[in-house]
C-alpha cells in the first residue's frame, strides 16, 4: 500500500514549510476562500478551498456568525496543517 503524503504539519516539522508559508496560507484563504493552488517551502502545493472544505470542524466554524475571526483563522489554520500538499 502506498504512504499517504506528509501534511503540512510534518512538512512543517521538517522544516520543509515556514512559519511564514503557513501564515501566508491562511491569509490567502481569508482573503479568497476559493483560492485553490496555494504554492509554498519547498515546492508543495495546496488548494485552500478544498482543505477547508474538507476539514468539518473548520467549515462549521466558518458558517457560523457567532465565531470571532480570530477563532475561525486558528480553525483555518487547522484546516491547512492537516492538509496534505502535493510536491509539485
Amino acid at each position: 500500500m502506498a504512504e499517504s503524503p506528509p501534511t503540512t504539519g510534518e512538512l512543517f516539522k521538517a522544516k520543509a514549510i515556514t512559519a511564514e508559508d503557513l501564515h501566508a496560507a491562511v491569509d490567502a484563504y481569508m482573503a479568497d476562500p476559493t483560492t485553490t493552488l496555494f504554492m509554498m517551502g519547498e515546492g508543495y502545493g495546496l488548494d485552500l478551498a478544498e482543505a477547508v472544505r474538507g476539514h468539518e470542524p473548520t467549515r462549521k466554524v466558518l458558517a457560523s456568525p457567532d465565531e470571532s475571526a480570530t477563532f475561525k483563522r486558528t480553525m483555518v489554520q487547522t484546516a491547512i496543517i492537516l492538509a496534505r500538499p502535493v510536491k509539485r
